[in-house]
């Protein structure tokens, strides 16, 4: 197991701490680049000058920059991967019958013809003007330094780059399954992560993502004909049109202009993401803050109807976040139609479009949810897909119940009943294990998206809905703009609510523990009733349970964990609660006592909120029937 450095933040602000007593410090890098696409080759050229700053201690002799699009290419490691894996994802690959009549699948990349990969190639790079040493590896530039980058001072890379789009199998791509001809995720050379870590240089599998914090600068050339949405403001739109300009101003480019230039300029991001396609209606709707909320889609009827009901949606849904997390600091978000099913990027997302309603709403959702767990507050997806996958899923199973017309007492409840399907299953990793190590894609999306938001909605049962509510803003307002890890949401939670919740975080997500407590045994006492509790699974959990006796009547008794040093406030007021001993993890048995005979019991239930994830629940209930 991996042991996590600790994170201790004296603040708000910057002037936070390692536990080893190491200034909290982040990298940073500022680009500007010049691309000119070629919408009939697929192919673009660009130059890109980036300014980086290193704010760590350490002197770099080496840098690394992701080269994603290699990875579309036969034999590269996600071909690789496809081949290896017992689920491919099935947008990557394509169903074949052998000469035998029998179904086996087949990498879509190995497929690729020459003209349908994709590749980013590097020339030219220099520091501050000196060329420097490269060495490309798959997916991953490799760079030896001119001259080292000592600590706290800054240096500038230039180089050019040509790539080619591949055709669309994963995230990025040209011509998608609904049309949309160029999904520019992941397009251009992206410096790697240097954090407290070190480098993180992954090769690009399949799965997330991370990135250094910085401005772009980025201007686009191609065919005047086509619209594009993505990160970012845009600073010509009055030139460009295509219904970006302010009201009442006229465009003032030639009518017969065969390309335009779009310059875009994003700030404190970690990405850059942009689509284009000729056939976009462009909406733009006032989101709460006065944001502009931009809606790119298919301009066909269809399509449009459900887009249209889209929008006032979503500004009740980023209202909603703004609230319940923080507010959304930018004063754009794009919704664009593109890319392979749902995914996040800086200012926008790319989603398909030509769906049911229910579908667009909730991958919409999701995607916006986005911008707080992974671009604000900006996890590494690639070592803990589960604090962004799963804190959006959470947040997004609130806002939609919220939304809903009959509304769930318990929204999570199939999120729960997925885990469980999980731990049944045997194939349960803990969430410790890279993004790219899962043995199937299965267990690591149940385990991302599912035992991940698991981890905030158990808490309310842990700590309380208003501890974990105030937990969320706390998290938002100390991490925002920063590379938090696992133990930063853990460490939040402490401090507004007092717990001791070290045991929480190791448990649930550095182990596969569950949790497991029963009713053993209920019997007469001289006329009151001893009630005796086990502990069954590993992981120990504090613990609400509820009488209901044969006159209507019931109460509760909450009986603390004795390593949390806490006791959570009553979450139903309204019924008499009675706080208990705590109980040790020692300890696998305990029992108590009520003043009433057990022939007044008419039920007895251990958590009746259903939001503790007991993997066995036939055994906590007592019932007489």
């Amino acid at each position: 197991m991996k042991k996590i450095i600790l994170l201790s933040f004296l603040s708000f602000g910057l002037n936070s701490v390692f536990a080893q007593n190491t200034p909290y410090w982040q990298q940073h890098v500022d680009y500007k680049m010049e691309v000119s696409m070629d919408v009939k080759t697929y192919q673009y050229k660009g130059k890109q000058e980036l300014v980086y700053t290193n704010n760590s201690s350490d002197t770099l002799k080496k840098v690394y920059y992701h080269l994603f699009f290699n990875a579309f290419q036969p034999g590269s490691e996600m071909d690789a991967r496809l081949h290896s894996i017992k689920d491919p994802d099935g947008r990557m690959v394509n169903k074949v019958k052998g000469a035998d009549g029998k179904e086996t699948k087949q990498s879509r990349i190995e497929t690729l013809k020459p003209n349908e990969i994709g590749f980013l190639k590097i020339t030219n790079f220099k520091q501050d003007g000196v060329t420097a040493q490269t060495r490309t590896s798959g997916t991953i530039l490799e760079v030896t330094l001119a001259q080292p980058i000592l600590p706290n001072s800054k240096t500038t890379f230039t180089l050019d780059f040509d790539g080619q789009v591949p055709v669309q199998i994963r995230r990025a791509g040209r011509n998608n399954s609904e049309g949309i001809e160029l999904s520019m995720s992941q397009w251009y050379p992206k410096l790697a992560e240097f954090d407290f870590e070190g480098w993180h240089a992954d090769p690009y599998i399949a799965r997330e993502f991370h990135g250094v914090w910085g401005n772009f600068d980025v201007k686009i050339t191609l065919d005047s004909a086509y619209t594009i949405g993505g990160s970012g403001y845009l600073q010509n739109k009055n030139e460009i049109g295509h219904g970006y300009q302010d009201a009442g101003v006229t465009v003032v480019y030639p009518k017969k202009t065969k390309t335009l230039t779009w310059h875009f300029i994003a700030p404190n991001v970690h990405d850059f993401t942009w689509a284009a396609d000729k056939e976009y209606a462009h909406d733009i709707v006032k989101g709460p803050n006065d944001v502009d909320l931009h809606f790119f889609y298919k301009n066909n009827p269809k399509v449009a109807e459900n887009w249209k009901k889209l929008e006032p949606m979503m500004v009740k849904v980023m209202d909603f976040y703004n609230k319940t997390v923080g507010a959304y600091p930018y004063k754009q978000y794009s919704f664009i139609q593109g890319g392979d099913g749902g995914m996040e990027y800086a200012m926008c997302t790319l989603m398909l479009g030509n769906g049911t309603f229910e579908g667009i709403l909730g991958t919409a959702t999701h995607e916006l949810g986005h911008s707080w767990f992974q671009h604000i507050l900006a996890s590494n997806e690639s070592k803990h897909p589960w604090m962004d996958e799963g804190f959006t899923t959470y947040i997004e199973d609130r806002v939609l119940n919220e939304l809903a017309a009959k509304k769930e007492v318990n929204p999570f409840k199939g999120n729960y009943a997925a885990y469980y399907q999980l731990v049944q299953s045997g194939k349960e990793q803990p969430q410790t294990t890279h993004g790219d190590r899962y043995d199937e894609n299965r267990p690591y999306s149940i385990s991302s998206y599912v035992k991940g938001s698991l981890f905030l909605s158990q808490l309310v049962y842990v700590i309380g809905q208003e501890n974990l509510d105030a937990t969320l803003k706390r998290y938002y307002n100390d991490f925002k703009f920063k590379h938090p890890t696992p133990n930063d949401i853990k460490r939040s939670a402490e401090r507004v609510s007092g717990a001791e919740l070290d045991w929480y975080l190791i448990d649930w997500a550095e182990t596969a523990n569950t949790i497991d407590y029963g009713i053993k045994d209920v019997a007469d006492n001289a006329g009151k009733t001893t009630i005796t509790l086990e502990r069954i699974g590993r992981m120990p959990m504090p613990i609400d349970l509820t009488v209901e006796y044969t006159d209507g009547t019931s109460e509760s008794f909450y009986i603390p964990l004795r390593m949390m040093n806490f006791v959570k406030p009553n979450p139903n007021p309204n019924v008499k609660r009675t706080v208990l001993d705590d109980w040790a993890w020692a300890q696998s048995n305990y029992n108590f006592t009520i003043d009433k005979n057990k022939t007044a019991i008419k039920k007895i239930t251990i958590d009746p909120s259903g939001l503790m994830a007991d993997v066995k629940a036939a055994n906590n209930v007592f019932e007489v029937k």
